[in-house]
């Protein structure tokens, strides 16, 4: 069933939505992160929907979640929240304040809001996704955050080059079609040259507040673009890093849940590993009122959850996999092409190089992007990045 990347691929649909929601991107760097986790914890927890009567309306659907988009990241350098501005002002402004200058600095909410887009085609392949998307919007010059969960893919763009990002992508070839009063609807591809192939994945682009393209010409094609972000990376002494004991398994909570006991025992169980100590090295969450939740965790985090989550996560017995870092919090703000440009970089060195489709997945944080790849695949990925050839033996 397995396909090379050649021009010839499947044709599938692809559907694009704008989320309902308005998101901020926020920094916490690890020494300040305990400070935090309560308010991350009420994130994950609350309830604020009212029937207008003083009391709640109960979700109709089995999972309990009530914001349409939120992914709370930690890495080796930094917490990375992302949730609606409401949350955001309500539950870690007020923060600040109660920090030390110093370390009141470190903190970064972003101005900026961010529109999220969805993008649903379960078990399409993760880097001809990532480069059907996202080039036009590198194109265009336009900044994104790209996030994966085990369900879909997620990109975050400017809410106020919204507009600009529906024309870059009607002009791909997307049908966009708008919900009543203006609102932001779906598009679809006719013509989107996806594989079929695993379960989804993520990215990594630059850090928040882009401001306008101040100019600069937009790259022609993806193979000027690749050129021009890794010298970028170059300029600014960004190379990948890898920690080879950083074992990790992407995972989602079981589909049909159905009893609140079971949807407890999840909650419990992410609490378990947002609260542990010392804190993660490594867990990506994100949370939907559509989906159950995703996880890519430490496999060591598993037995924080009831059971070692048997009959509470899906794909958490999967093949293990490892981040690779790119640290972009020295990158100029207005860069953009990062997700692109790294994404056809690796398509295009493991040609050749592995049997099958690689698979590869993102995750973008605040300040950082992370190429996730399976354990058997990292040392011809980092060749790859880094455009070498040496059969195996990686640049750590």
């Amino acid at each position: 069933m397995d396909q090379p990347l050649t021009e010839s691929l499947t044709i599938l649909n692809a559907q694009v939505a704008f989320l309902n929601t308005r998101v901020a991107v926020i920094h916490i760097p690890l020494q300040a992160y305990p400070l935090f986790v309560h308010a991350i914890s009420q994130l994950l927890l609350r309830n604020d929907t009212s029937d207008g009567n003083g009391g709640t309306i109960e979700p109709s659907r089995p999972w309990h979640f009530w914001h349409p988009f939120v992914n709370v990241s930690i890495t080796a350098k930094e917490c990375s929240v992302v949730c609606p501005r409401k949350e955001a002002d309500a539950l870690f402004v007020p923060l600040l304040a109660c920090l030390a200058p110093a370390l009141r600095t470190t903190v970064s909410i972003s101005d900026e809001d961010y529109s999220v887009i969805l993008i649903g085609g379960e078990g399409l392949e993760a880097g001809q996704r990532v480069l059907d998307l996202t080039s036009p919007l590198a194109m265009a010059g336009i900044s994104i955050f790209f996030i994966t969960s085990y369900w879909s893919d997620f990109i975050l763009v400017p809410l106020k080059a919204r507009p600009k990002v529906i024309h870059a992508l009607e002009d791909r070839g997307f049908v966009f079609e708008a919900e009543a009063e203006g609102e932001a609807g779906h598009m679809t591809n006719p013509a989107s040259p996806l594989l079929h192939a695993h379960h989804r994945n993520s990215s990594s682009t630059t850090s928040f507040d882009f401001p306008p393209n101040t100019g600069t010409p937009p790259p022609a094609s993806i193979s000027e673009l690749q050129t021009k972000t890794f010298l970028t990376l170059k300029k600014n002494e960004i190379s990948p890093s890898v920690d080879r004991t950083i074992e990790l398994v992407t995972c989602a909570g079981v589909k049909d849940i159905t009893a609140s006991l079971t949807t407890e025992k999840l909650q419990l169980g992410l609490l378990r590993c947002l609260t542990s100590q010392p804190p993660p090295r490594f867990i990506s969450l994100t949370l939907t009122d559509a989906e159950s939740a995703s996880v890519t965790l430490e496999k060591t985090l598993l037995p924080l959850f009831y059971n070692g989550g048997e009959d509470l996560l899906l794909g958490k017995d999967g093949p293990e996999q490892v981040p690779i870092t790119l640290d972009l919090s020295d990158l100029p703000l207005e860069s953009t092409g990062i997700v692109c440009g790294v994404a056809s970089k690796l398509i295009e060195g493991m040609k050749g190089r592995i049997w099958g489709v690689f698979n590869m997945s993102y995750l973008s944080t605040a300040k950082a992007g992370h190429v996730i790849v399976y354990e058997d695949e990292l040392d011809d990925a980092i060749d790859a990045l880094h455009g070498t050839h040496t059969n195996g033996v990686g640049v750590h």
